[in-house]
């Protein structure tokens, strides 16, 4: 019984400490090398230089952020000022990369856009992510590179109405000045 008890313990920091190392709000992100739809190097454009939402997304959960998706391109945000940013986490996906990179480049012609990939947790390392697998991490950035919002959201919980309010008032405030 005290075996369990202490394994229990042990379990219970182990999650803690794994939490704790997570990004949060405050935290400044560095520019990370990850890839583009056809496997080259790539950079996080307009990171430092615009407000940007980063979508971080296991591919098997891409759509769970949709909410959030929606609501922000609803404001229609000045491309001056405001970026967002589809990262697929592949590493984490079950589908073969190359199935999950032919549907990126439809996605970025059919909407004009551009996805990144990170099939090493390039990014998710570098930025002390939490656990991305089965996950959208939506993560908004402020120019001075500092993450102001952050959240991750799963199929058990998928973003909302309330929770994509959060986070467009959010980049209103920091389009603001604020």
């Amino acid at each position: 019984m005290k075996k369990v008890a202490v394994l229990g313990l042990i379990l219970s920091l182990a999650i803690f400490g794994a939490q704790a190392d997570a990004a949060n709000v405050g935290d400044t992100v560095s520019n990370v090398t990850v890839r583009d739809a056809s496997d080259n190097p790539a950079q996080i454009p307009d990171l430092g230089v615009k407000v940007m939402t980063i979508f971080y997304s296991d591919a098997d959960a891409a759509d769970v952020a949709d909410a959030v998706t929606d609501a922000l391109k609803a404001k229609k945000f000045p491309e001056a000022v405001y970026r967002g940013q589809g990262i697929a986490n592949l590493k984490d996906s079950k589908a073969p990369n190359f199935i999950i990179r032919k549907v990126i480049k439809g996605k970025e012609q059919k909407y004009n856009t551009k996805i990144l990939t990170d099939p090493n947790y390039s990014l998710k390392n570098a930025w002390g992510l939490a656990n991305c697998n089965d996950a959208s991490a939506v993560i908004v950035i402020g120019k001075d590179r500092k993450i102001k919002y952050i959240n991750y959201y799963r199929k058990s919980s998928p973003a909302n109405a309330a929770e994509a309010a959060k986070v467009v008032a959010v980049v209103e405030s920091l389009i603001a000045g604020k």
